[in-house]
C-alpha cells in the first residue's frame, strides 16, 4: 500500500477544484449561446412571418443592389425648376449691376480686388459651401497716367498741325468718376514713331494680300492704319509686325458702330458717339505671358515668352472716329475700292504720303508692361451624392472702364443665381447631386489670365472631376435673339433650357414664338437641320482653357443684336449702368432670361442621374467639320500622297460607335450606382479623348485637335485647327515644305485621335481591335 505524500494531496486537491471551475464555465457560455441563439431566431420568425418584405417601389422595380438607398439613385428634382426660376428678381439684377459699374475696376486694380472680396462676402452669406479669393501674380499692362498716349500730324517744320484728345468727354454724369484709364492697347510696345500711314481696311490676311497684289505700296517702315472690327485686334498688329511695319492706329468706323447718322448716337441711342474708342489687349495667348503652363503663384518660375504667344515689339494705339476722320482727311494716295470705304464723312484713301509735302503721322505710345496681383473668387455648392463632379458657371469681373456690359451683365446675373440657389439649400428642400461652382475671373480682359492660371492650378483636379463650363461673359449685346457658342456635348442642355424659358420679347410672343428657343431658331437656324446654329468658339473669353486644356464640354451665350457681331459701345467709357438701364434693356428683361436659362442648364447638369451629353451630337458636328475639310482641301491633300478617305472612315467608325452607345442608354441598369458611374465616367471622358497631350503644332498650349481658335483671328473657332494652321501657312507660301511635313504628321495624329476617342465608347472590357 502506498500512502499519499503531502505534495501529492495538495496536487490532487487542486485538479479537482480546478475541473469543478472550468465545468461551471463551460455550463455558463452554453447557456449564454443557447440564449442569443434563441434571441436571433426569434427575431428572424418575426421579421419574415410576421412582416414580410414590403414590395419594391415603383421606381426601384427591377434589378438593383441591395442595401442601395432609393434615394442615392434618384433622377434630377423637375419639381423645383419653376420655383427656381421665378425666385430670379429683375430688381436684385438691375442693383447688382448699377453696384458693379458704379466705378472702373480695371485688372490688377484696387477697385477690381474689392469687388472680389464683396463677392466673397456676398456668396458666403448666400449660404455657399465653401469660398475661395485666390492670388496670381501676373503680367499686366498700363499707361503712363503722367504722359498719356496719343497721335498727330506734323507739317513740313515739325510743328504740330492735329493733336488727338488725350481722354474721352463726359457725356453723362456716370462717366464723371475718378480712376477712369484713358483708351490704350494692353501690352503695345511704348515708342515714338513719325512716319507715313497706310490704311489697309480691316488689316485682315486678305487685306494685306490685296495691299501687296493690287498696290505698289508696302507697309514696311511705316503706320498701319486700320479699322477694328472682322478680326481680333491683336491678330491685326501682328500681321502688321509680320510685314515689318512701324507702328498702328486703330479706329472704330462710323460704318461699323452707327446707323450712318452721327447724331443719333449715346447718350441718346446705343450707337457709338465721335469720341468713342474701343480699348483691349493685343497679346495673342491666354494665361500669364510669363508663366506659360504653370500657375502665377509666388514661387512659379517666370521667363520671357511662351513662343507661341505673341506680344507685340510696335506700338499701337487705339483712336476714336473723330480722331480718325482728322487723319484720313490728309492722307495721299489713290482711292481705295468700294469695300474698304467706311462711314466716315471723307475720302478713303490708301495714304503712303499726304496731300501735303513732307507731312507725318507721329504715334507716342507710354503703355508699359507691369508686374500685378489679380484675384479669382470661387464659391462652391457641394454636391449630395457626387461632390466629386463639377458643374462650373464663370463670368469675368474685371473691366476697362465701367463695364456695364462687359462682363457686368453677366456678373449681375450669376450673383442673382447664387443668392437663389443658396436660399434653396439653406432651406434643406434641395441639394444637387453634383456640385456647382461660381467662378469671377480677374483679368479676363489682358488674355484670359485668371481662369487660365486657376485651370492651370488645378488641372489634376479638374481635367478629372469637371463635367462641364459655362461661360456668360456679355449677358446682352442687344436684343433680337439668343446666341450661343459651344462644343457639341453641351448641345442638348442649351437646347432644352432654352425651350423652357419664357420670351423676353413680346412682339416674338404675339407671333406665336412664345420661347427663348422659338425666337432664336426662327432667327439663326442651322443650315440641314432643326436645331438653332450653335457655332464652335473662338478664345474670346474664359471658356477657352476648359476646352483646350482640359477637353471639358464649353458653352458662351447671351442675347445678341442680328448683324452685328458685338455692341456698338464695347469696350469704351461710355459702356455704363446708363447705357443698359435707359438704352439697352429697359426692364431687364433680357437680363432675366439670359439668367434662366444659365440656371436651368447648371441645375439639369448637376442633377440628374445620367450626365444630359448626348455623343451623338459629337458625330454629327464630326461629319459636319470633315465633310467641309474634305470639300475644300482633298484634292490639294491627295497630290500630296494623303488619302481622306482615311479620315472619312475613321469619322464613320466614330458615329457608328455613338450610334450603339446611345442606343444602348435606355436598356443600362440604373438602378446599379456602379453603371450609372461608369455611363457618366464614359460620357466625360469622350471630349477629353480628342486631347493631343503634345499640343496642335506650334501651339502647345492648344490640346484639342479638333476645336481651338483659328491662327489668323482669335475671335473665330477652327475645325482641325493644327491642319488649318499649316495650310494657311502653304497658300501664304511660308515655309511650304516644313508646312507639309507638319500637315502629315498631324494628320496621322488627327487619324489615331479619333480611333482613341471611337474606344472610349466601346465596352469597357472590349475596346480593342486586332490593328487599324
Amino acid at each position: 500500500m502506498m500512502y499519499e505524500t503531502m505534495e501529492d494531496s495538495l496536487n490532487r486537491s487542486d485538479k479537482v477544484f480546478f475541473n469543478r471551475k472550468t465545468n461551471a464555465r463551460r455550463r455558463i457560455i452554453i447557456l449564454l449561446a443557447c440564449s442569443v441563439a434563441t434571441f436571433i431566431i426569434g427575431i428572424l420568425i418575426g421579421r419574415y412571418a410576421a412582416c414580410p418584405d414590403p414590395p419594391l417601389p415603383e421606381e426601384r422595380a427591377g434589378p438593383y443592389l441591395p442595401n442601395v438607398p432609393a434615394t442615392l439613385m434618384r433622377d434630377e428634382d423637375v419639381s423645383v425648376i419653376k420655383e427656381l426660376m421665378d425666385a430670379l428678381k429683375v430688381d436684385n439684377i438691375k442693383e447688382n449691376l448699377r453696384m458693379l459699374a458704379n466705378l472702373p475696376h480695371l485688372a490688377g486694380q484696387k477697385e477690381n480686388e474689392d469687388l472680389g472680396r464683396k463677392l466673397k462676402t456676398m456668396w458666403e452669406e448666400a449660404g455657399l459651401d465653401h469660398v475661395t479669393l485666390t492670388p496670381y501674380h501676373v503680367l499686366l499692362s498700363y499707361p503712363d497716367m503722367n504722359d498719356l498716349n496719343y497721335v498727330e500730324l506734323r507739317n513740313a517744320t515739325n510743328s504740330t498741325v492735329y493733336k488727338s484728345p488725350l481722354r474721352e468727354p463726359v457725356l453723362t454724369p456716370e462717366e464723371n468718376k475718378t480712376g477712369v484709364v484713358p483708351p490704350f492697347n494692353a501690352y503695345s510696345a511704348p515708342g515714338d514713331i513719325w512716319g507715313k500711314m497706310v490704311y489697309v481696311n480691316y488689316a485682315r490676311l486678305e487685306d494685306f494680300e490685296y495691299l501687296e497684289k493690287n498696290t505698289n505700296i508696302s507697309v514696311e517702315g511705316k503706320i498701319v492704319f486700320a479699322r477694328y472690327g472682322k478680326i481680333y485686334r491683336g491678330d491685326k498688329v501682328h500681321m502688321a509686325e509680320q510685314r515689318k511695319a512701324a507702328g498702328v492706329i486703330l479706329f472704330s468706323d462710323p460704318a461699323d458702330v452707327t446707323n450712318g447718322d452721327i447724331t443719333d448716337v449715346y447718350p441718346d441711342d446705343w450707337w457709338m458717339p465721335p469720341s468713342g474708342t474701343q480699348r483691349g489687349t493685343l497679346y495673342i495667348g491666354d494665361g500669364d505671358p510669363l508663366s506659360p503652363d504653370y500657375p502665377a503663384l509666388s514661387t512659379a518660375y517666370r521667363k520671357k515668352m511662351d513662343p507661341g504667344s505673341y506680344i507685340p515689339a510696335i506700338p499701337c494705339h487705339p483712336i476714336s472716329y473723330s480722331i480718325a476722320k482728322e487723319l484720313m482727311s490728309e492722307m495721299g494716295g489713290d482711292e481705295v475700292p468700294p469695300d474698304w470705304k467706311g462711314g466716315m464723312n471723307v475720302s478713303y484713301s490708301f495714304g503712303d504720303g499726304y496731300k501735303k509735302e513732307n507731312w507725318s503721322a507721329h504715334i507716342h505710345v507710354t503703355t508699359k508692361n507691369k508686374n500685378a496681383t489679380t484675384y479669382n473668387t470661387v464659391g462652391i455648392i457641394r454636391g449630395e451624392f457626387e461632390p466629386d463632379r463639377y458643374v462650373i458657371l464663370g463670368n469675368h469681373r474685371d473691366a476697362w472702364v465701367f463695364g456695364a456690359l462687359d462682363p457686368s451683365s453677366g456678373t449681375a446675373i450669376m450673383m442673382e443665381i447664387v443668392r437663389v440657389l443658396g436660399a434653396l439649400v439653406k432651406s434643406g428642400r434641395w441639394r444637387p447631386r453634383r456640385s456647382i461652382m461660381f467662378c469671377s475671373w480677374g483679368a479676363e480682359e489682358y488674355g484670359l489670365i485668371g481662369s487660365t492660371e486657376w485651370v492651370e492650378h488645378y488641372t489634376k483636379t479638374l481635367g478629372a472631376r469637371a463635367v462641364a463650363y459655362l461661360n456668360v461673359d456679355i449677358a446682352v449685346e442687344g436684343n433680337s435673339t439668343f446666341w450661343a457658342h459651344g462644343t457639341p456635348m453641351l448641345t442638348e442642355a442649351v437646347l432644352r433650357a432654352t425651350k423652357k424659358v419664357p420670351n423676353p420679347n413680346s412682339t416674338e410672343i404675339a407671333a406665336g414664338r412664345k420661347t427663348v428657343y422659338d425666337t432664336w431658331f426662327h432667327a439663326t437656324p442651322a443650315n440641314g437641320t432643326n436645331i438653332p446654329e450653335i457655332e464652335l468658339p473662338g478664345s474670346g473669353s474664359d471658356h477657352s482653357p476648359f476646352r483646350d486644356r482640359l477637353g471639358v464640354p464649353i458653352i458662351d451665350f447671351g442675347f445678341k443684336r442680328l448683324g452685328f457681331s458685338t455692341y456698338p459701345m464695347y469696350h469704351s467709357m461710355y459702356e455704363t449702368f446708363y447705357l443698359v438701364d435707359k438704352i439697352m434693356d429697359r426692364g431687364f428683361q433680357y437680363h432675366l432670361a439670359c439668367g434662366r436659362v444659365w440656371l436651368e442648364m447648371a441645375r439639369h447638369l448637376a442633377d440628374t442621374l445620367v450626365i444630359p451629353f448626348n455623343v451623338t451630337r459629337y458625330s454629327d458636328k464630326l461629319e459636319e467639320l470633315t465633310k467641309t475639310f474634305v470639300d475644300t482641301y482633298k484634292t490639294q491633300l491627295e497630290e500630296k500622297d494623303i488619302q481622306t478617305s482615311l479620315l472619312e472612315t475613321a469619322v464613320s467608325n466614330f458615329t457608328a460607335a455613338t450610334n450603339e452607345f446611345q442606343s444602348k442608354l435606355p436598356n443600362a441598369n440604373l438602378e446599379n450606382p456602379f453603371v450609372v458611374r461608369q455611363i457618366n465616367d464614359q460620357l466625360m471622358q469622350l471630349d477629353r479623348a480628342f486631347l493631343d497631350p503634345a499640343g496642335l503644332p506650334g501651339r502647345h498650349l492648344k490640346r484639342h485637335i479638333l476645336f481651338a481658335e483659328s491662327i489668323i483671328d482669335n475671335y473665330s473657332g477652327s475645325s482641325f485647327p493644327g491642319l488649318s494652321d499649316a495650310l494657311t501657312q502653304i497658300s501664304q507660301g511660308v515655309n511650304v515644305t516644313e508646312q507639309w511635313d507638319i500637315v502629315s504628321q498631324h494628320y496621322s495624329v488627327i487619324l489615331f485621335t479619333i480611333q482613341s476617342a471611337t474606344s472610349t465608347l466601346r465596352d469597357v472590357t472590349d475596346f480593342m481591335v486586332e490593328y487599324y
